[in-house]
Formats: structure tokens, sequence, C-alpha cells
């Protein structure tokens, strides 16, 4: 009898655990391939975070809230709650949705408010100061898509990132260098020394623990919105702002809201590409780009040809010229994007295009309407094993923002009024020129080029992806796009290959290095185009789905990007 309970207490074992299978291990990587669910993103320990969420049964939501917590703790470079950025997401029945948690100027920002009084621009006011800083956007926009898609607790989805700032992770090589080329910045922007400094020299594997960062979240853990927006963490910001010239107020805090927008849509040679409207610019370039290069062959033209680059560089100045004059926050200007995505716009647009000749910057102006970041944002892309797909990018602007860091709080200020047309016609730190559309208005959110996005293939998911890197963000994924859709590339080849890009001004071409060939090269140069080198464009964290339906990531080789699947 005994033997017999035995067995029925091994079957009653069976009956209560069999239906809970053995999790699948995780693999890590930056090439790989899963069968449930993938994250990628700009630091392992962030990527390793996101999957245990999908392990735990939390969907892409979940886990994407949960990577960019970590990317806070992990990646400071960019990552962040002091910042803000958009996230674009395809729920496994074809809905998709977008948070915008852009920044916004404060209440007390005036049109000129880094002008002197000859009306020049104050050198470094709208990027080395407390002035500098938006009114932060990231924690509201994480509880507010949560709220409305997430299936785990919030608790469980903020832990990961209290843990790391907690007990510390061990920084990467690149960060080791990062850290110490910055040290002179964060001792200069900050009365007391952060934890981003050290005595010596940073170095791989050495262990960054954030005891204050750890607290902030917590609050945040503990009293959701509130823990940020009000209280403690809300009265150190204001106190940080009283330090120097900063202007985000109380009132500013309370009233921060991100907001659900529909994303833009577009057609190319029959795949459906989704992404982000304004007050992103992002997916309005990369949208024009696909729709002007739709009447040409790219792959009878060839990868990288004389003909190929001529034709891409001409779409994006044109691009680049329409965003100076038309692009802002929808809140405060018509943008007009159905407008500059009418395939007869688009065709309007390249009229004087000539196959023989470049198009002189000063002779591409804005179209006309009928009827900058810089490479330190970050990119996470996620798929979970429902079918549901996210894709985010996210920055400080600046590498580490303004550097100043908040006392107590242990979190980074974002430099992002910078972002505004601080003087009209005036180039930012990034080369960007725009209009009055972008100028700044107090409440205003100054416009970006994040472009995260998400491609369809017969109505079921296909790809997402996105990249950092300031005015090179649509033209880097418009260029993954294409290598995946014209040539033919998987994703891995269509991240890793190189890159070029062309922003209308300044007037050049920029290329990675062995990007482009001699030939081409002198080919470019007899049709008077610019050139100028550049070590690497953009950091693309991406995922195709495969006909198999296995999960393939792409982590760009240009970066710190680690690629987590199980």
């Amino acid at each position: 009898m005994r033997t017999n309970r035995i067995v029925i207490s091994f079957f009653a074992i069976l009956l209560i655990t069999g239906c809970h299978e053995t999790p699948s291990p995780v693999i890590t990587g930056r090439n790989i391939t899963a069968e449930h669910g993938m994250v990628v993103s700009a630091h392992p320990e962030a990527s390793k975070t996101g999957i245990s969420i999908l392990q735990k049964g939390g969907n892409a939501i979940d886990a994407a809230v949960a990577t960019e917590f970590a990317l806070a703790v992990c990646y400071p470079e960019a990552g962040n709650i002091g910042g803000g950025g958009f996230m674009l997401i395809r729920m496994n029945d074809g809905s998709t949705d977008v948070i915008d948690y852009r920044e916004k100027a404060p209440l007390g920002a005036s049109r000129d408010m880094f002008l002197d009084e000859k009306g020049n621009l104050t050198e470094g006011s709208s990027t080395e100061t407390r002035l500098a800083a938006g009114v932060p956007g990231t924690v509201d926009g994480m509880i507010r898509v949560h709220e409305k898609y997430g299936r785990l607790s919030f608790r469980e989805i903020i832990q990961p990132a209290i843990d790391l700032a907690t007990k510390g992770f061990p920084v990467t090589e690149g960060q080791a260098k990062t850290f110490n080329s910055n040290k002179e910045y964060f001792l200069r922007m900050n009365a007391s020394r952060p934890a981003f400094v050290k005595d010596g020299e940073w170095k791989a594997g050495d262990i960054l623990r954030q005891p204050e960062l750890a607290a902030t979240l917590e609050r945040i853990r503990d009293n959701g919105r509130d823990g940020f927006y009000s209280g403690k963490t809300a009265e150190m910001i204001i106190n940080e702002m009283k330090r120097g010239n900063g202007i985000i107020s109380a009132r500013d805090l309370d009233e921060y809201e991100a907001v659900f927008r529909k994303p833009l849509s577009g057609e190319y040679r029959g795949y459906r590409i989704i992404s982000i409207p304004p007050p992103s610019s992002g997916g309005i370039i990369l949208l024009q780009l696909l729709g002007m290069m739709e009447p040409w062959s790219l792959r009878e033209a060839g990868f990288h040809s004389l003909k190929t680059v001529h034709l891409i560089a001409e779409a994006e100045k044109r691009a680049f010229a329409d965003r100076a004059e038309y692009a802002g926050d929808p809140d405060f200007v018509r943008v007009h994007a159905d407008i500059l995505l009418d395939p007869e716009y688009l065709k309007r647009r390249f009229i004087d295009f000539d196959l023989n000749m470049a198009t002189g910057s000063m002779q591409v102006k804005a179209g006309a309407l009928t009827g900058y970041e810089s490479d330190e944002t970050t990119h996470y892309s996620v798929v979970d094993d429902y079918g549901n797909a996210v894709s985010a990018t996210t920055t400080l602007n600046n590498t580490f923002g303004s550097s100043i860091v908040v006392e107590g709080a242990g979190f980074l200020l974002n430099d992002q009024m910078d972002d505004f047309s601080v003087k009209p016609g005036t180039p930012n730190m990034y080369g960007l020129v725009g209009g009055e559309a972008n100028s700044i208005s107090p409440g205003k959110r100054m416009l970006s080029s994040m472009t995260p996005s998400i491609v369809e293939k017969d109505g079921k998911l296909f790809l997402v992806a996105g990249s950092p890197g300031g005015s090179t963000i649509p033209t880097t994924v418009f260029q993954v796009i294409t290598n995946v859709i014209d040539y033919k590339m998987n994703i891995r080849q269509a991240v890793d290959t190189g890159r070029f890009h062309d922003q209308w001004l300044p007037d050049y071409i920029m290329f990675e290095i062995g990007t482009i060939d001699s030939l081409v090269i002198k080919g470019l140069k007899g049709m008077n185009y610019n050139l100028r080198e550049r070590t690497t464009i953009g950091s693309v964290n991406a995922v195709e789905i495969l006909p198999d339906g296995k999960i393939a990531a792409g982590a760009d080789w240009r970066g710190n990007n680690t690629a987590c699947g199980y």
C-alpha cells in the first residue's frame, strides 16, 4: 500500500507541475536565434532583465518597461529616468499604439531663453546647464504604458533595476572608457561626486553601485508616479534647479503627462511600415524616404552603387529640408503628416532630381504644401512568445545628458532643450536646422529624430528595429529596412553592413570607413558631392521573425549591444 501511495503521489506531482514547461535556457550573444522571446538592448544586464520578465510570463510590454528601468541603471550614457523617449507597440492581434514620453519645455521657458542681449546663442547654455533640462517623461511613460498593457505587477517589473543599482554590475570596456573620458565634466558639473566618478580609472569588470538611484527607484516602486513627480524625489529635483539656473518647477513635474498617439504607417513594396508620429520627425522621414524610393529598383541599381548612393542622398536632402520647415510638436503646430507622406507630394519632391548631378543644399527647399539627439540615444527591441512586439528609443540627448546628477537622487538630467530650434535657422550641436515650428514654447515637446519602427509582411509581424544616432537615426533605420526588403539580407547582415547619411545641412554625405568603394567615391565627387568619413553611424538593435516562426536578433557591432533569447 505504501508503494501505491508513493506512485499516486508521484503522479499527483506530475499533474500539478506538468502544465508548466521547464523554461528554455537563455541564449546570450550579438546575433542569436530563439524560439520564444527576444530582447535586444544596449547593455547585457538590461537584455537579461527583459528576458527574465518574459520567462516569468510577462509580455513584451512588461519586458520593455523592465528593460527601460534597467538601462537607467546600467547604461547611464543614455538610459534614464531623467529623460524621455518613444515606444511603439504592436499587439498580437495587429493593433498598434505609441506612447510619447518625450520631455517638455518647463512652463517658465521662453522662445529666446538661450540668446544674449544681441540675439546670439549663449554658448553651452542649452547643453551644459540646469536650464537645458526638459521636464522628464520616462517614469510617467513607463507607468502609463504598463497600466494599459502589462500582465505582471509593476513591483515585479521594476525590482530587477533596483537590485542592479543596489548590488551593482560589472561595467563593460566601452563604458569604462566613457566614464573616464567624462570624469572632468562630472566633477565640474556637480557639487558632490557622483557614482560615476571613482579614485583612479575605471576598467572593464569594475562594479558600479548606485545606492541613491536604488532609493529613487524604490520610491517609484512603492508610490508609483508620485514616487518621482512629487514627494522626496521631486524635492530633490527642485533643489537641483535652485543650485543653478534651472527652471523646472513643482507644477511642471505635477502636470507632466505622457501621451498615447496613433502611429504613422505606409506601404513599401508590399510590406507595411509602422513608425512614430510627431513630435518625432523620424517616422515621417523614414516613410518619405521609402516613398521616394518606391519607383526606383534599388536592387537593380546595386548595393552602394553610384546610382543608389546618389538616389538615397537626394531623397534624404529633401526629407530633412521638410523636417526643418514643418516638423514640431503636434499639440502646438499642425504638421500635415498626411500631405508630407502623400505619394503625389513625394513624386513632386523629386521633379528636380538630376540623375547625373548632386543638388546643392542651397537649392533644396522644403516642399510646398497644398490643401537631434546625440549618438548616445539608446534603442531596444522586444518580441514575446505571444506575438507582441515593442520598439522603443530613449535618450538624455548628449552623452550622460548635461552630466548633472540630481543630488541625493542619483540620476542624470537631460539636456533636451537643445533639440528645440533655440534660434530658428541656426544649427544645434548636431548640425540640425529648425524653423518656427520647433521654436521654444512653455509646455511644448521638442522635436526628435527617434525612429522606433515595426514592419509587417502579409499582415504578420516581420521586423522590429530602431537605433540611436541623432539625425542619422531615420536614415539608419531606412537602410536596415531596405537591406532586408530590397537586398534580401538577413537581419544580421542588414544591421552589420556599412551605412551613409545626408541630412541636407551641412552639405555633405557622411559615410562609414570602408562602406563606399573608391570608384563610387570618385564618381560622387564628380557629381559635386562633398564627402566625410566617419567611424560609425547608428547602433541598431533589431529582431526578425523567420519563416519558421523563430526569432532572429541583430545586435549591432557598433556598441555594447547584446541580445538575449529563450
